[in-house]
Order: structure tokens, then C-alpha cells, then sequence
């Protein structure tokens, strides 16, 4: 879908993005990401440290390092500071090894002035978990359920 997006934010008049995330490696998240690289200026690119060997992640790690884009590694804990009516945590990954790539996802909590919205990429329940078994503060306005709303995330727990 790379195509599309890129047409979409070409339309709105974008030509710089500030911040990039792919949550994890598999191909429906990364797959059209070398096209968003090499068509904008990316400020700085975020991901968590998971690999793969397929063609679209050493796509994306090509793309990243043809147009040096400043990119880090995230876990929980880690923020984005975007300005002062903006907050961006992430939640997960927790932990740094996990047999399910989408147990690696990054999940980020954005908040804007009182509106927070939590955005849980494919974490599946052994990550909905961790986040349980830490504390964070999940309470949201807006969820973006996991995994595509599969039965394999969003648990009523972590409801």
C-alpha cells in the first residue's frame, strides 16, 4: 500500500514527516514503508529491535540506510517529545525476545491535551500482559484494537 499512502500524503501537501513508527516486521506493516522513505524527509524513524528475513524488512533497512534516516530502536518506556501538547509513550515491547514477531509490536500511547489514544499494532496477548503486569496507565479514548481485531489480542482483561 505504499503507492497509496504516499499519494494520500502528497495530496495533503506533505512532503516532510517528523516521525515514522513501524511497529513490527511483518510484511502488512513494513511493505510500503521503502516507499514513504524514499519519497519524503523523514525526521526520525522508529521500530522496535526484531528482524526478520524477508524481502520487505531488508527493503526497509535499505531504504533507511540509502537515505540515512536517523532511526532507533524502541521498547517500553522510551517517548517521542513532540511539543508541549503532545505526549507519545511506548508500552511495549517489553520484554526483548519473543517467539511471536507481533508480541514485538510497539504500542504507543498518544496523547493530545485530554484526548489519549492508545495504538496497539498486532500485541497479542502475551504482550497485552506485560502491560497489564506493569501498570501502565491503558486507559484511552480511543483504542485501536490488536492484531486486526483478531481473538489472538485485545483481551478482556486488557479491555
Amino acid at each position: 500500500m505504499g503507492n497509496t499512502v504516499v499519494s494520500y500524503l502528497k495530496s495533503k501537501g506533505i512532503s516532510k514527516l517528523d516521525v515514522v513508527i513501524a511497529t513490527h516486521p511483518h510484511d502488512d506493516h513494513i511493505g510500503g514503508m521503502p516507499d514513504v522513505i524514499n519519497t519524503f524527509n523523514i525526521g526520525t524513524f522508529y521500530m522496535p529491535k526484531a528482524t526478520t528475513n524477508t524481502n520487505a524488512f531488508e527493503n526497509l533497512l535499505n531504504a533507511l540506510k540509502n537515505k540515512n534516516v536517523n532511526s532507533v530502536y524502541v521498547k517500553a518506556g522510551n517517548n517521542i517529545d513532540l511539543c508541549s501538547d503532545i505526549t507519545e509513550q511506548f508500552l511495549a515491547p517489553n520484554s526483548n525476545s519473543y517467539d511471536n514477531l507481533n508480541n514485538y509490536s510497539a504500542v504507543i500511547k498518544l496523547t493530545y491535551k485530554n484526548i489519549s489514544f492508545l495504538f496497539t499494532g498486532d500485541a497479542e496477548k502475551e504482550s497485552e500482559q506485560e502491560m497489564l503486569d506493569k501498570g501502565y496507565n491503558l486507559k484511552a479514548d480511543v483504542l485501536k484494537v490488536g492484531h486486526h481485531g483478531s481473538d489472538t489480542s485485545t483481551t478482556a482483561d486488557f479491555l
